[in-house]
């Protein structure tokens, strides 16, 4: 599966921005999706996934109640809707890809496939 990750900008505090990844090629239902974050000179870390039928959600502590991750398996797409942005939400923004029949994990080498990634800056 192909992945392109979109919607990234420069924002001000307690602004919203949603992001989204299309997806193109295998069947997207047969896919966990997830998305990451890279800070500047900081390790990519993850920051929350879905279960490919939408049903399930995982998010890291610090997002939760604030990001929402969702997919529309009709469209191929998954979303991250990140509400009441912060400047240490500011990173490179990834989605990412792996067998629903894997487990669950946070791990990057978890996931098999990647979009390029796209900006969010927020501005104090």
């Amino acid at each position: 599966v192909q992945l392109q990750a979109s919607g990234g900008g420069l924002v001000q505090t307690g602004g919203s921005l949603r992001l989204s990844c299309a997806a193109s090629g295998r069947t997207f239902s047969s896919y966990r999706m997830a998305w990451f974050r890279q800070a500047p000179r900081k390790e990519r870390d993850f920051v929350a996934s879905i279960s490919w039928n939408g049903i399930s959600t995982y998010y890291i502590d610090s997002v939760k109640g604030q990001f929402t991750i969702s997919r529309d398996n009709a469209k191929n797409t998954v979303y991250l809707q990140m509400n009441s942005l912060k400047p240490e939400d500011t990173a490179v923004y990834y989605c990412a890809a792996a067998p629903k029949t894997s487990a669950w994990g946070r791990n990057p080498t978890q996931y098999n496939h990647w979009g390029q990634g796209t900006l969010v800056t927020v501005s104090s």
